[in-house]
């Protein structure tokens, strides 16, 4: 099996064009469909199985390299990305440090890590909530709203660094996902929606 634990390859974005800079070159083989036919001698049973984990880790550390490059502009991680743009997206621009951790789906030291960074910049502030002086909020400042405005047209641009899937691909691939979250106990299925009377 090969190994999975890959740098991903230094593939830089730009907001108004697909590539910038040196695409990587493809293997000159798929070491994943040699991995699939080597289990397929030994346990055939299971080869299907190990190639769609492996091949699901493997494109998570490529999306994540071209994320971070077209990120890396703006002076985000993708982690910080995310956590302005929650902010963002709340009614007051401000939530519990606890509640950050389980809309992002990380652990509450990792969004204590991020914010840190994020206030050292002047993007983010935290207070005590008025409510609860024992809840820590982070609010998103003005500097934080543009640049995080600023990193989100340039993502979408980028078709968020797929841009070679069309719309209706891209939502196929996010469905069979979901497929594999909701049987690994990490969100609820879809309820059914009514048929229309």
């Amino acid at each position: 099996m090969p190994g999975i634990a890959v740098k991903p390859p230094s593939v830089q974005y730009g907001p108004r064009s697909r590539t910038v800079g040196r695409v990587p070159s493809p293997h000159s083989f798929d070491p994943i469909a040699e991995a699939h036919r080597q289990w397929s001698v030994r346990w055939p049973e299971h080869a299907d199985h190990m190639a769609a984990v492996t091949s699901v880790m493997r494109v998570q550390q490529l999306l994540l390299g071209r994320i971070e490059g077209l990120l890396k502009p703006h002076g985000l991680t993708f982690a910080g990305y995310e956590a302005l743009r929650l902010l963002a997206f709340t009614r007051t621009g401000a939530l519990p440090m606890g509640k950050m951790g389980q809309r992002l789906m990380v652990h509450p030291a990792s969004v204590t890590n991020v914010i840190g960074r994020l206030e050292q910049r002047g993007l983010v502030l935290r207070r005590p909530s008025p409510d609860d002086r024992r809840i820590v909020l982070a609010e998103i400042t003005p500097a934080g709203r543009s640049l995080v405005a600023e990193a989100t047209e340039t993502l979408n641009a980028a078709d968020f660094g797929m841009p070679d899937l069309t719309a209706e691909q891209a939502a196929e691939v996010t469905a069979r996902l979901r497929d594999v979250r909701v049987t690994t106990g990490d969100c609820a299925p879809v309820p059914e929606q009514t048929a229309p009377r």
